[in-house]
């Protein structure tokens, strides 16, 4: 067994069963540390799951134990039958946890086997192939093997039970263990022994290991007897006292008895290596001989390598011989003879087979027999045989029929030699042979192969050109060549100097078919068929050529449009798919629209083509077809959208706008006329007075309706038009009427303040501030920036100037930035400056030093000063708060006070209160008050009052409910309420409940307590809301409940939803007591 992990508490044990018994293997997991219930597997071999099979014969039981938490699985075996005998796996998982263990079944009686060598496994041969006779019955004597075995070392087992027919060594070793009661004598070389035995199935991995008593002792490891050296498939091992074996791969080789010596003493085990059970896979057949002839039985065994051919001992002899090739076992008779006819076995311990053997007397030996000829046409073939009797005749067949002399063929009997003669050999005469004696069981058999020189009969007459084939790419091609020649040529198809793989190549004996499916363009080129014969050789060339649809026109596009028409261009096909282009097919179709209209129907051979009857304004697309001989292309991608429109008219009221000393500005007005293509831009020309050389002022139209020429000459008269550009092309030009003489016209600088900054600029801080002021002047004044009359250079406050305005922005205002700004624009002796006054403004501080100066009566007298920090503004009063020194609860007295000083009246005779003042700008209150240093107490005058003594009262009482909760019927998704009210003291806990379940923190349900008036609010109930409520009010002293029925009705449509809660009505049966609340 093997052991992954420590689930299993209990075990499966091996047994060996009585065939038609009953046996039941039982297996116990410990489940206390698992996660979840853990699975079991029972198995057989690697990978049969018997859970699959179960039924009559085969049964399972699982059964839990919840106080060990241990779960017990049983399988049961109904009636053991042969078939159960083997290898057993039980597996459970749980999660990542596993464990696996094995077991096996032998079942009884045993089945006889031979034992044939030491790599025998389980084929067992030691009655194979035998011929099955009666033989007489030797008495023996009675001999008790276990004696033997017992008196006998383990490396003898195996000899003992091959001498005494005992095949079931593992049920021998378990035997001969129980019998052994001795003691085993103490060693005092080793602390742990090997085993007395160990199982390993063919193929895997086994370790022997021992323990000896001293550290530094140096072991040898010892099989059948030979000293074993370290290799990859013996790996020796020695940690501390531990000294391990490992023997890697395990085959039957390794099937021996293994010792481990130290010094003296040693330590004997014995290693099993299980295989599967060997089958035949290839019966005997039965053979049919004369005597004297060899003989052959072969029989194919599923593994190979397997041994154990042999027979019996009684009957072996040195006449038969055994040959094992591979899988194959052959038992070789040498010569046959009369005795040797009967039934021959083959037994193995998975199957059997067997044969019949029938021999004749010999009675004519052929001494020569007929032998295959190949020959070529018009060549001569001669059949001869010879046979042991000279007086035998016979007859001469061909493919069966009897063959009849002739002028070509001629039959002739000279002695013991027999001989037909073919002259001038023809295709017909090619075929089977034979030559059968009269009188005899026998026949002589050859074959006569006619040889003719390939030939490739290649009809390409109706393709065109001489073995040219032309293809239309897509389409299947399939080109049958017929072939001759004897025997069947080779058919080799090449592709130039390679084997084409797209090409599928069917051959016949007398058609070789070239097939291509779906061909396309890289199939074309040169091909070639070679047949080839031992009568020679042909060969023959053909060119495949692939046509196509031309590829889709390129480059489609509009070069120009008119009012109602377009001048559409493209460009030829990249490929023509190897047929001239025959011309083109133009669609178009309204962007947006999926409906593509023809505009030709005969083939149009130009590649310009103007497209007519459109309308203004609307946008087209265009695609275009190519058509050759195979048929019209895929159509080309879409033009771009292009629309049919007129230029518009010239543009309106041209004039000039400014003019310097290099630059004219001008400025215009739209056209009247636009029209449905709009205007893309527009295009400022000019040229010297006098000249018609106009010369264009900017690369790209301008979208704008003034545009400033620069780079003029100084002192020049210049002319100057502006044209409206769109898809259509340039309008009439607007032209000045006059010239501009280009130089430069001084202005006087000029500030325009905008109104709101001629006031003071009041901000709060951290606020933002971006002022944008205008000015005038030419040429362009130079602007400076001061503050409280000096030049700005505050980091915090940035500007910004341009040729007509400059600004002046802060990003975040601080009280620092307030003060008098100051604009100074300047063009050489002349001036002009304006200020703007900033005030950064924020909250106030708290007045200071508020104080009682006097109380009198219900009144007091406060005075303060006002704060240390105004806020950068003016205050304009002040708000006054007082506050009971027993509720801390502060309410407003005076607000917009105006001086620092107040009288507040109306005060409760018997109280004590303190004074608290807030000061106040434009920005709002200060956000920290300036509180009173001492209090105003107004006392009580005149009276004196002695309180009786306080006697206290036991108010404890259980919980009662005052008002029940009412049954209710709502709508559903309307939301809805329960009330109910209750008294006691201490206060009760209170539990809601729906169908005696209590309801825990669902968000759905809301759960109030005022003064001993509870509400449970449902949140849009549906119709499952719908139950019996109940409420469970609990202290020490008792409990009490009420409930209530809650009907939830559908929303009808047009049927509003209605909710009743009578609040007031609870609250007024509420009564108040001065030791706490009860309702």
């Amino acid at each position: 067994m093997s052991e992954l992990t420590g689930l299993f508490v209990v075990k499966p044990e091996s047994v060996t069963a009585t065939k038609g018994k009953d046996i039941t293997f039982v297996a116990k997991v410990d489940s206390s540390n698992l996660l979840r219930k853990p699975a079991m597997k029972w198995l057989k071999g690697k990978w049969l799951d018997l859970g699959s099979k179960a039924g009559k014969h085969l049964q399972f039981k699982e059964t839990y134990d919840r106080n060990t938490k241990i779960y017990t699985y049983e399988m049961s075996i109904i009636k053991v039958v042969d078939g159960d005998a083997g290898g057993y796996r039980c597996e459970v998982t749980s999660k990542d946890k596993c464990d696996s263990c094995t077991f096996e079944v032998t079942v009884t009686p045993l089945t006889l086997f031979s034992y044939a060598g030491e790599d025998a496994g389980d084929l067992d041969f030691s009655a194979l192939l035998k011929k099955r006779e009666k033989k007489q019955q030797v008495v023996q004597e009675e001999v008790d093997v276990w004696e033997i075995l017992k008196a006998a070392k383990p490396c003898d087992y195996e000899k003992i039970a091959f001498e005494y027919g005992i095949t079931d060594l593992r049920g021998m070793l378990k035997r001969l263990k129980k019998m052994k009661k001795v003691e085993p004598k103490k060693s005092d070389a080793f602390l742990r022994k090997l085993d007395s035995a160990y199982s390993v199935d063919k193929g895997k991995r086994i370790q022997l290991s021992v323990e000896v008593a001293d550290p530094n002792a140096q072991v040898k490891w010892l099989k059948n007897g030979q000293e074993i050296k370290p290799s990859a498939k013996y790996v020796f091992e020695s940690v501390g006292n531990k000294r391990t074996l490992t023997i890697n791969k395990c085959n039957l080789s390794d099937d021996a008895a293994y010792e481990c010596v130290v010094g003296e003493e040693k330590s004997f085990t014995e290693v099993f290596v299980k295989e599967p059970p060997v089958t035949i896979t290839k019966l005997l057949d039965d053979v049919h001989t004369v005597v004297g002839e060899k003989v052959e039985f072969e029989v194919e065994v599923s593994e190979e390598g397997a041994n154990g051919v042999e027979l019996n001992r009684e009957t072996a002899g040195s006449k038969y011989r055994f040959k094992k090739d591979g899988k194959r076992h052959i038992l070789i008779i040498n010569e046959a003879t009369k005795e040797d006819i009967g039934m021959y076995y083959a037994f193995t311990n998975g199957g059997e087979s067997k044969a019949e053997l029938e021999v004749e007397d010999k009675e004519l030996e052929v001494l020569q027999s007929i032998a295959d000829l190949t020959v070529k046409s018009a060549e001569q073939a001669v059949f001869k045989c010879e046979v042991s009797d000279e007086k035998v005749t016979g007859k001469w067949f061909k493919d069966g029929v009897e063959v009849q002399p002739s002028d070509r063929i001629k039959m002739t009997h000279i002695g013991r030699i027999h001989k037909l003669t073919i002259d001038d050999v023809k295709a017909s005469d090619a075929g089977d042979y034979t030559f059968v004696p009269d009188g005899y069981a026998l026949s002589l058999s050859a074959k006569l192969n006619f040889l003719d020189p390939p030939k490739i009969h290649l009809d390409t007459s109706g393709t065109g050109n001489k073995n040219t084939i032309t293809v239309v790419a897509g389409n299947k091609l399939r080109l049958d060549v017929e072939i001759t020649g004897e025997p069947a040529p080779t058919v080799c198809w090449m592709k130039g100097d390679q084997a084409e793989g797209r090409v599928r190549v069917e051959t016949r004996k007398t058609l070789s078919s070239f097939v291509i499916e779906g061909a396309e363009k890289p199939d074309e080129g040169h091909y070639s068929i070679t047949v080839t014969n031992p009568a020679g050789e042909d060969k023959a060339e053909l060119f495949i050529k692939i046509v196509d649809v031309p590829n889709p026109p390129e480059n489609v596009k509009c070069t120009s449009v008119g009012e109602d028409s377009a001048m559409i261009t493209w460009d030829p096909p990249a490929f023509d798919g190897g047929v001239p282009v025959k011309g083109y097919l133009m669609e178009r179709k309204k962007v947006g629209s999926s409906r593509w209209t023809k505009l030709n129907f005969d083939v149009y051979e130009s590649t310009t083509y103007e497209a007519k009857k459109m309308i203004e304004g609307v946008l087209y697309e265009m695609r275009v077809f190519a058509v050759n001989g195979i048929g019209i292309s895929q159509p080309s991608t879409n033009s771009k959208p292009f629309m049919p429109i007129a230029p518009t008219s010239e543009p309106t009221r041209l004039m000039v706008d400014d003019v310097t000393d290099t630059t004219c500005a001008l400025k215009w007005r739209p056209p009247e006329k636009i029209g449905a293509g709009g205007i893309d831009g527009y295009i400022i020309e000019y040229c010297k007075e006098g000249s018609d050389n106009w010369v264009q002022a900017n690369e790209e139209p301008v979208g704008k309706n003034q545009y400033r020429v620069k780079g003029l000459p100084v002192g020049e008269k210049m002319l100057f038009r502006v044209v409206a550009v769109n898809i259509a092309g340039r309008s009439p030009p607007a032209t000045l009427s006059q010239a501009v003489t280009i130089r430069e016209i001084m202005e006087n600088p000029k500030i325009r303040l905008p109104r709101h900054l001629r006031t003071k600029l009041i901000s709060l801080v951290g606020e933002k501030v971006n002022l944008v002021i205008p000015f005038q002047g030419k040429p362009r004044p130079v602007v400076t920036w001061f503050k409280d009359g000096i030049p700005l250079e505050d980091k915090t406050v940035g500007t910004r100037t341009s040729e007509v305005d400059t600004i002046l922005f802060i990003r975040s205002t601080e009280r620092a930035h307030s003060g008098k700004y100051t604009l100074s624009v300047q063009i050489e002796n002349m001036s002009d400056s304006a200020d703007i006054h900033i005030q950064v403004v924020e909250k106030p501080g708290p007045p200071i030093a508020v104080h009682v100066t006097e109380v009198w009566g219900f009144n007091a007298a406060l005075e303060w000063k006002p704060p240390k920090d105004d806020g950068n503004c003016d205050i304009i009063g002040y708000t006054i708060e007082k506050a009971d020194m027993k509720t801390k609860e502060w309410f407003m007295v005076y607000e917009h006070n105006r001086r620092p000083s107040c009288t507040v009246s109306d005060l409760v005779m018997g109280n004590e209160y303190s004074f608290r003042v807030f000061s106040e700008n434009i920005c709002g209150l200060s956000d920290e008050p300036g509180i009173s240093k001492n209090t105003a107490i107004i006392t009580k005058t005149g009276l004196a009052y002695k309180p009786p003594p306080f006697k206290e009262k036991d108010i404890s009482s259980s919980p009662k409910f005052t008002a029940p909760l009412v049954d209710r019927s709502v709508v559903a998704g309307y939301a809805t309420a329960i009330s109910c009210a209750v008294r006691g003291h201490p206060k009760p806990k209170i539990i809601w409940m729906k169908n005696n379940m209590i309801i825990g923190e669902d968000p759905k349900y809301l759960m109030q307590n005022k003064q001993g008036v509870l509400t449970l609010n449902i949140r849009k109930p549906s119709l499952f809301d719908g139950g019996r409520y109940s409420c469970r009010a609990i202290n020490d002293l008792g409990q009490d409940e009420v409930q209530c029925k809650l009907e939830v009705r559908g929303n009808r449509p047009g049927l509003k939803g209605f909710l009743y809660t009578d609040m007031d009505l609870l609250h007024h049966l509420c009564t108040h007591t001065h030791g706490g609340f009860t309702c």
